[in-house]
């Protein structure tokens, strides 16, 4: 067989990561997606001529990072004085101004981690095709980390971030936008292309197949206590009853459906994030030194300031998501996580509903981090001596730990816990595998 036609293989059963129902893979053609008929989460999906178009994405995406970091980036220009920067130097000004972990956060969510990704995207691509090389358990923590860094990679969010910070400072000087600018818009867009190219199941497959097993866990959930689904790289493992237990394909830690050991973990998670959410808020973002005097920045602030300056898209966009966003998202995570301990048994239509709010909540977190973003461009641009400069407050830091922490809140919370209804419980477990009979267009 193939690495082209493992997927088609009607044995291929997975455990979908959300609500813990076991489905069975149909054969899928180019362009079609398979959904979880329980919670509608999406599987897998084949994408036509997935070697030539990843391949392709990702070495174009390669190139435009690297034009973007040899070229200046925009320059700044008031009563004669210019001040002109790359990308390199955005992150290298917060590190001067005692923000060193500021300055590496942009530098890995912006450079570094996309390329690692990138890089170990064409190999594993490589890997798929070829079929040989290094033994598997060197593809296998390759495949693990391109996954693990894959929420991390921030580039559209800071492009984003880049466009705000243009509208701020286009009313006090003359801004100037260099080559780079306009191939790291074009390498934002492709680094979004490439991930959305990825699929976890596909490439596992490809790389790896997964065991076969002689029982038919098709239609069990979590709580049926007869399988182990692997985190990792979705392997149905029978469920030996021990206490520690490695997956049959990439050899990953297995872990029992814990629901108190998992809260307790989110919401040491969440609680940190609550605790820095005051001080940054509290304290200035950011000083703006204007012909030697200092005016200290909140983010509110610096929303009102935009506000009556007109600008009233970049400040909605900034009260959004640095106010709106976070608060929204600490309360959505909490009510979450207290319904997940205080219903025991959510009706199916209710469970759906609540993993919906999980599912947006865990989207748009990484989008809080404009504020950041921002900042990091104003400091490295905004730098003309006694004249004119912005530094960064002690509330940035604080700000990017509330974003960190409340990411990883969701992250670790297993949505299961939502669905407490076991495959003998559940009214719908005939109907849920009926509709993997045939493949699902796209």
């Amino acid at each position: 067989m193939t690495t082209e036609t493992i997927l088609s293989s009607p044995n291929l059963t997975i455990s979908c990561e959300e609500c813990g129902l076991v489905v069975a893979i149909p054969a899928l053609q180019d362009k079609q997606k398979a959904h979880c008929p329980r919670c509608e989460h999406l599987l897998t999906k084949k994408i036509a001529k997935p070697y030539q178009t990843a391949t392709a994405y990702a070495s174009a995406c390669l190139m435009m990072l690297i034009l973007s970091i040899s070229f200046p980036f925009m320059s700044f220009s008031v009563q004669g004085l210019t001040q002109e920067i790359n990308l390199l130097q955005a992150a290298q000004m917060l590190g001067e101004y005692q923000n060193t972990l500021l300055g590496l956060l942009l530098f890995a969510t912006v450079l570094v981690l996309p390329f690692i990704y990138i890089s170990l995207m064409l190999y594993l691509y490589y890997k798929a095709v070829s079929n040989k090389g290094r033994p598997k358990r060197y593809v296998t923590h390759c495949c693990k980390i391109l996954f693990i860094i894959e929420p991390w990679l921030m580039v559209d969010v800071f492009l984003l971030g880049v466009l705000v910070s243009l509208v701020k400072i286009a009313s006090l000087a003359e801004i100037s936008l260099g080559y780079s600018f306009f191939t790291f818009c074009i390498y934002a867009v492709l680094v979004v292309k490439c991930v959305s190219l990825v699929d976890k199941i596909w490439l596992w497959e490809q790389l790896i197949p997964a065991k076969s097993l002689q029982h038919n866990y098709e239609g069990d959930t979590h709580l049926s206590q007869t399988h182990l689904s692997c985190h990792t790289c979705h392997q149905i493992n029978p469920d030996n009853q021990t206490a520690q237990q490695t997956c049959l394909r990439c050899g990953s830690p297995l872990h029992h459906f814990d629901m108190d050991a998992n809260l307790q973990k989110v919401w040491a998670l969440l609680l940190t994030a609550i605790v820095f959410y005051f001080p940054a808020n509290l304290y200035p973002m950011m000083y703006t030194v204007s012909l030697g005097s200092s005016t200290p920045s909140t983010i509110m602030e610096g929303v009102i300031l935009l506000w009556q300056l007109g600008s009233y898209p970049v400040a909605a966009i900034i009260f959004i998501a640095s106010v709106f966003i976070p608060l929204i998202k600490i309360f959505a995570l909490a009510w979450l996580f207290i319904s997940a301990k205080k219903f025991n048994k959510l009706p199916e239509s209710e469970a759906a509903k609540k993993l919906t709010i999980y599912r947006i909540t865990e989207f748009i977190g990484r989008w809080s981090m404009i504020d950041i973003f921002v900042v990091a461009i104003l400091v490295a641009l905004v730098q003309l001596q006694k004249l004119m400069a912005i530094y960064p407050g002690p509330a940035a830091l604080s700000f990017a730990a509330v974003v960190i922490f409340t990411m990883l809140s969701a992250m670790k919370f297993d949505s299961r816990m939502l669905w407490r209804q076991s495959a003998e419980q559940s009214t719908q477990k005939t109907e849920l595998t009926k509709p993997y009979s045939q493949p699902i267009n796209d």
